[in-house]
């Protein structure tokens, strides 16, 4: 049997030097592998690829330094819209949302979904309405709101008026006084877990808070199954990046595709997407994949990425740079 992994991202980028001070490199580490150990713990005491990765993503979205959830970015009209996705590798069963205004948890409504719906993906109003249906808790926008983001979203305006994908930004005179890592102009905001239990089940869950000053509506490819989040009996994979370039490559089937169809290793399957098939059209990003045997790859084309991986019975270990 496979030794129980649990891997995650917090989204990937552009390294913001001018923020790469010790301090706050400690913070990001500390809440990554505080998310690390809490699916961990699930694994350890019996529990699901699933379970584990719903409860990883979940303690992703609380947190603020990520964008999902609480601390998402803004659109256009200066509102909130989040999108969600889960799946599970054992039954193929999955469940999303896209543009929701109202959940605290946006994972939880997906889950929700996978278990308790004939449907898949359900939208903007609709998805709240299933999601209240089914006792999750709701929000309101103050719920989601830093003020990071808000002067992200400030800049983003004030610069170009378009819609700014996190690696587009990189000409923004107030790159140099960001207080991330990895630069909040400059970086994909995306989070994700994937997962392996006991069993040799897979499991996983992407959500996010979209892209800074995007149009209303807009939909990338974390809720979209196979593009964004992906899981069967060869592997699971959440990615992080240019959503509508992983959307076009169908970006997280394609790694179990490559493995299942042309018998690639998880590790060379998803190098290829991310180093060659994503690049080709201008894809950037990253993303995790673990396999059926507890392999884990988490290849990213960017400077960096937010990212870590917790076996059963070992020390969890984040990184953020390359």
């Amino acid at each position: 049997m496979p030794q129980a992994v649990i891997a995650i991202h917090g989204g990937a980028g552009t390294i913001t030097r001018a923020a790469m001070n010790a301090e706050r490199e400690r913070e990001y580490a500390a809440a990554l592998e505080q998310v690390l150990l809490a699916g961990q713990r699930v694994l350890a005491d019996g529990g699901s690829a699933l379970d584990a990765v719903t409860e990883a993503v979940r303690l992703l979205e609380d947190s603020p330094l990520f964008n999902a959830g609480r601390g998402a970015v803004l659109t256009h009209a200066g509102t909130f819209e989040l999108d969600a996705a889960i799946m599970d590798g054992q039954t193929l069963g999955a469940g999303a949302v896209a543009c929701v205004k109202r959940l605290r948890n946006p994972v939880l409504a997906a889950r929700a979904v996978l278990e308790r719906s004939e449907h898949v993906l359900f939208a903007a109003e609709g998805a709240e309405a299933f999601a209240e249906a089914q006792g999750l808790e709701l929000v309101g926008p103050e719920y989601y709101f830093t003020q990071a983001r808000h002067d992200q979203w400030v800049r983003a305006q004030a610069s170009t008026g378009m819609a700014l994908l996190d690696h587009d930004a990189a000409a923004l005179a107030a790159r140099a006084g960001a207080a991330d890592p990895i630069d909040p102009d400059n970086k994909f905001g995306t989070v994700g877990a994937v997962a392996c239990d006991a069993a040799g089940n897979l499991a996983a869950a992407t959500s996010t808070g979209g892209v800074t000053n995007k149009q209303v509506g807009r939909v990338g490819d974390t809720p979209i199954v196979g593009a964004g989040c992906y899981a069967d009996d060869v592997a699971a994979v959440s990615a992080t990046g240019t959503g509508e370039m992983f959307i076009r490559t169908v970006a997280a089937f394609d790694v179990s595709a490559q493995m299942r169809y042309a018998g690639l290793s998880l590790e060379e399957s998803a190098r290829r997407v991310v180093m060659e098939k994503l690049p080709a059209i201008g894809g950037r990003g990253g993303l995790i994949a673990v396999d059926r045997a507890g392999n884990v790859t988490l290849p990213f084309n960017t400077e960096g990425m937010y990212r870590g991986v917790a076996r059963v019975g070992e020390p969890a270990t984040v990184w953020i740079y390359g």
